[in-house]
Formats: structure tokens, sequence, C-alpha cells
């Protein structure tokens, strides 16, 4: 989890293959509303991410018996509890750095709807979780899964 930019899904992809698990990217349930939205620079609101959020929990549900990597921004604390916090199958990892660096990685990014003009509305709406593992990005991607493996085996 965290903001666009972080990681999320080139770490989710290596950490699925670390662990010997699928991946998906919560980015796949996004309505073409809010694809348009995002891509013309304007901010996500509540209702536009709460059909989204539950489809991610539909698949969290689904994959539950089996083990899963979900990229996912789970932004708000009311989000991840929709998600599963509190459930011990559901762990999150948020992917913690400043916005020079991500506005960087967001600057050099192609073929992505999100539009770097929303990062900041990305940092105003996080609220940094206090239960899960929290990494800097500013490490390598395979240390970060590395890291985070390590971690999710203990």
């Amino acid at each position: 989890m965290g903001v666009s930019g972080c990681g999320k899904s080139t770490i989710g992809r290596k950490l699925a293959v670390e662990l010997g698990l699928g991946f998906t990217d919560a980015d796949e349930f996004h309505s073409p509303a809010s694809i348009a939205k995002m891509r013309a620079g304007i901010a996500l609101n509540d209702a536009d991410r709460d059909p989204w959020l539950r489809a991610i929990k539909g698949a969290i549900d689904e994959r539950r018996d089996t083990g899963h990597v979900f990229a996912c921004s789970a932004l708000k604390a009311r989000d991840r509890e929709l998600l599963g916090a509190g459930d011990p199958q559901v762990r999150f990892v948020y992917l913690k750095g400043d916005a020079n660096l991500i506005g960087q990685r967001l600057s050099q990014r192609v073929d992505h709807f999100f539009n770097p003009v929303l990062l900041s509305s990305q940092f105003e709406a996080l609220e940094e979780p206090r239960d899960a593992l929290t990494v800097d990005i500013a490490q390598t991607p395979e240390a970060l899964v590395s890291d985070i493996a390590t971690a999710l085996r203990r």
C-alpha cells in the first residue's frame, strides 16, 4: 500500500514470485469513469473509491485460502478496515517514501492513467498505518522484496 508511484506494482509482482503466490494490481478494479477522472487530474473521492474497494475485498476473500499479493493504495484507515485490517490473514505493507522521490518516479512512468499532478492529493489523503510493515522505498526493489518476505515469513 502507498501513494501512486511508490512501487506497489513492481514490488508486489516481485514479492508474489518470491513467496510463490499470485499477484493482482488493484488498478484492474477501477471503473472507466474513475480512470478518466485520474487521467484528467481529478482526484477520486470516497464515493468513487467505495465500489473499487468492495471489488478488491471480494477478490481478497476469494483468494483467502491460497494466499495472494495485492497492490492497492489503501491510503485511508477506513480503506484498510474495509479490506481486512485486523484479520490475521490480511497483512499490509506500507511502501513509504518522500514526495520528491515519488515525483521523480512518476515523471519517468509511461502508459499509466494516473496523472502526476494528483500526487499531492494522494499525500493529503494518506493516513499512515500504525499496524503495517513499513519499508523505505529508497532501497532497491530486490532489497525491499527480501526485507518484506523475511518479515512476512516470521
